[in-house]
């Protein structure tokens, strides 16, 4: 699945490092949460369809862990930070064992096609 990406090489040496680290620590602390736990749904406050993905967990019996970042109103250039690392334009944004498999509509139909039981294992 490729998707377009600036190459470094058209990118100015003198602003790499300043690409490089914008914002890394959310990107670090969600990355460590989903290598510690097998479902995570990132999310913010505000927002019905975290709620959503955390409900349907819920209701599946499925443990997860929920970060929650700003809302509307605030830490948006953090969430950009995250959207620009996985591609994914929405929140929540859902892992499972590692994988982003979406947001919450995703997530349902993954629920009520069985197959996140078998991303579970």
């Amino acid at each position: 699945m490729p998707r377009p990406i600036l190459a470094e090489s058209n990118i100015h040496p003198a602003i790499r490092d300043k690409i490089a680290t914008h914002e890394q620590g959310i990107v670090r602390e969600v990355q460590a949460a989903v290598a510690k736990h097998a479902v995570v749904v990132v999310g913010m406050g505000l927002n019905p369809f975290p709620k959503k993905a955390r409900k349907a967990l819920d209701a599946a019996g499925v443990a997860h862990h929920y970060l929650e970042y700003g809302n509307y109103f605030s830490n948006w250039r953090q969430r950009n930070a995250l959207k620009l690392w996985t591609g994914w334009p929405t929140l929540p944004m859902v892992f499972v064992k590692g994988m982003l498999v979406g947001g919450a509509s995703d997530l349902q139909k993954l629920i009520d096609s069985g197959e996140l039981k078998k991303l579970l294992g």
